[in-house]
């Protein structure tokens, strides 16, 4: 009872809500019918993970480097994703003993997307650097539609540049603004 009223105190429960807001918000972007009609990404469980690994490894990564809270809330909305999936995975009947290994598994794949697409990001536009990476990762192997990667990085490109003039204050309070992707 009184590391939860410490957690209190510190805003910890304040940022654990942020951050599933946050998530929320991301799950959101990722579901525009625009990535399935237009670009052609796999309406599939692993298509959907990887949108939603885009926007929440955006997220973390305009949060991680930001002055507190930002730090606490890029774990928040970590949390909050992988959270997400273990219920999702039991929800859609994976047996109990094979949710952790199938989480982990999630984990190692996202932590390697973040990898590459912070990587990425840092290179000038006109690499080719996000777009492969994309193509890699969002069509697993398949060749992406014509245009289609490069259509999704410059969402990406786009989105990232939105969430870096967002209000640290507004994405603590757990809102967060996502460009309409279909307009990028």
């Amino acid at each position: 009872m009184a590391a939860l009223k410490s957690l209190l105190r510190r805003g910890g429960a304040a940022h654990e809500r942020a951050g599933f807001g946050l998530y929320a918000a991301a799950m959101a972007a990722a579901r525009e019918p625009c990535f399935f009609a237009r670009l052609g990404v796999p309406d599939t469980l692993d298509g959907r993970f990887d949108l939603v690994s885009i926007f929440a490894f955006l997220l973390i990564e305009r949060l991680q480097p930001a002055e507190p809270p930002g730090p606490e809330l890029a774990q928040k909305v970590f949390d909050a994703m992988f959270t997400d999936m273990d219920v999702t995975l039991r929800e859609i009947g994976v047996g109990d003993l094979s949710v952790g290994r199938k989480v982990r598994a999630m984990w190692e794949a996202f932590h390697g997307r973040a990898l590459a697409y912070r990587a990425a990001l840092a290179a000038p536009p006109e690499d080719p650097a996000l777009e492969a990476a994309l193509a890699r990762n969002v069509w697993r192997g398949a060749a992406p539609p014509e245009g289609a990667a490069a259509a999704l990085a410059r969402i990406v490109r786009a989105q990232a540049a939105a969430l870096a003039g967002q209000d640290l204050a507004a994405l603590a309070a757990g809102e967060v603004a996502f460009l309409p992707s279909a307009s990028v």
